[in-house]
């Protein structure tokens, strides 16, 4: 009895704690919730040195050491930055000094020298022990030079023939060879029949949840078309993000009705490495690519948001060219691309300020050994994005923007989110008005706890450090909340007041023995 008693003394409390001011129901988790890591397999972490076969760490264009076995033992890792999904780099079996995975000659095996397809199947099966997600990196454009088609009499007509390529020419980007590696012809039957086969069977095989494809702009639409419908035939939610290696967005968009649902968003992140590349830059341009993004593609939250990748010199060899603080820059950088519609994609050894040119040297090994500041503010940075739906689903509206300070907002049912990022050599104070955020309510600090409560006009004052960022929670002002305390008070009256009746009734029957 006195146990039944106490937990409904208690039920108040809980129910008072369990729903904090904008909290929003858990909803089902889609492809915008995610946060990507994206590593290239043989330069990420050696886990067996018993594949380490013509491995040379002395040559950035040879084997380096780096396995399945490795990405698993770094799997806690990678999660407890936050990340919910790993995009691998091509796993098939490559030609020699293939160490990227783009030179792929059989499509049914993996590459020796990261793996066995058991030790894979245990890669995703782990990863999604750990509730995380597994890309892979698919190439149906071309196969490397040694591959055993290309000298096959047999399959002389599943290539194109071998002709420079004229970028300014549809015909040509699809058909000639790229980088002088054998381009497939995906019009011929069997070899789309291959391909379709080839990348079911992977998902079948080894239950995967996406693909990133590789040179998407080099293969006719007519075949992504068909090549979406038939992966997607395999499993629900099969994610395909496509590569569009251009500038302009109109270029992306073409692609927008084949079925690939996002694309990495090239634009937007020369944008970003370019802002962030130096204080006091205007973010205004940057803040209009949130339109250029709604007009033209068909879902913007699946688009890919990135600020590195394996194909371009690292956002910090630019930050180093300029003699500044790489970890100061990464975390604005960061931490714009975390709360703006898409899915973050973080390229290996961001999260350290990795320094590297151009290809190989941005393909360094990994080094684990470093200092941690930037991991820890990275991590920060994924709890929040799936902590707040604001910031993976809601809308997205400027409020100030002026020679580098920047602050937007997210919103999301009753949940508001607010980003300020002062990108100027300068401390910023910022007086946001009642018409940019509701009255009477106060913004809290995620990253630093800091705390601005509306004063009594409704205005709010920011004050933000050079370089600094911060993320704030619009919640109602802290302190006595009177209704509520009032509602809970007759709810304990109404309830005393029921075991006074129970205990006098008790009493009653006493008496009538």
């Amino acid at each position: 009895m006195k146990r039944r008693v106490l937990s409904l003394i208690l039920v108040p409390f809980l129910l008072f704690y369990a729903l904090p001011v904008g909290a929003v129901e858990k909803e089902e988790r889609k492809w915008q919730d995610e946060t990507i890591y994206f590593l290239m397999v043989d330069r990420f972490n050696n886990g067996d040195t018993s594949n380490d076969k013509n491995v040379n760490t002395e040559d950035p264009k040879a084997y380096q050491g780096g396995d399945f076995q490795g990405v698993i033992d770094k799997l806690d890792y990678i999660k407890d930055m936050g990340f919910t999904a790993i995009w691998l780099t091509p796993v098939f079996d490559n030609q020699p000094m293939g160490y990227h995975g783009y030179w792929i000659t059989d499509f049914y095996k993996t590459e020796e020298h990261f793996g066995s397809m058991k030790t894979f199947k245990k890669l995703v099966e782990e990863a999604h022990k750990r509730d995380m997600k597994v890309m892979l990196d698919f190439v149906v454009n071309h196969v490397g030079p040694e591959h055993p088609w290309v000298d096959d009499p047999e399959k002389e007509d599943w290539f194109h023939e071998n002709q420079p390529m004229n970028f300014n020419d549809e015909e040509s980007l699809q058909n000639a060879w790229l980088y002088d590696l054998p381009d497939l012809n995906t019009e011929n039957p069997e070899v789309k029949d291959y391909l379709f086969n080839a990348a079911k069977w992977w998902i079948k095989e080894t239950d995967i949840d996406g693909y990133r494809l590789d040179t998407v702009r080099h293969v006719p639409q007519e075949f992504w078309d068909e090549f979406s419908d038939e992966v997607k035939s395999v499993k629900e939610d099969f994610y395909l993000l496509g590569e569009v290696f251009d500038r302009d967005p109109e270029k992306i968009a073409a692609y927008n009705d084949v079925g690939i649902d996002g694309f990495v968003n090239v634009p937007q992140a020369e944008e970003m490495r370019s802002v962030f590349q130096k204080p006091d830059t205007s973010m205004e341009r940057l803040f209009n690519f949130w339109k250029y993004n709604e007009s033209d593609y068909n879902n913007p939250y699946l688009m890919g948001t990135f600020i590195d990748n394996h194909d371009m010199e690292r956002f910090t060899r630019m930050l180093v060219q300029e003699k500044l603080f790489p970890g100061t820059r990464w975390k604005l950088a960061l931490t714009y691309m975390y709360t703006t519609p898409g899915i973050p994609i973080v390229y290996y050894g961001s999260e350290i300020a990795m320094d590297g040119g151009d290809d190989p040297d941005n393909r360094r090994f990994m080094n684990f050994r470093t200092d941690e500041e930037l991991i820890d503010y990275t991590t920060r940075l994924g709890e929040i994005r799936q902590e707040y739906p604001a910031l993976t689903r809601g809308d997205i509206q400027p409020i100030y923007e002026k020679d580098g300070m920047g602050i937007f907002k997210r919103t999301y049912k009753d949940q508001t989110i607010v980003i300020a990022i002062n990108n100027t050599s300068e401390t910023q104070n910022v007086q946001l008005t009642k018409e940019d955020l509701a009255e009477n309510h106060e913004l809290k600090g995620l990253i630093s706890d800091d705390l601005v409560r509306s004063d009594k006009a409704g205005n709010y004052h920011l004050v933000l450090d050079r370089e600094e960022a911060e993320i704030y929670m619009l919640k109602n002002k802290s302190g006595l909340n009177y209704p509520y305390l009032f509602a809970l008070g007759t709810m304990y009256f109404l309830f005393l007041l029921f075991l006074y009746l129970v205990w006098k009734r008790g009493k009653d029957k006493k008496k009538q023995k």
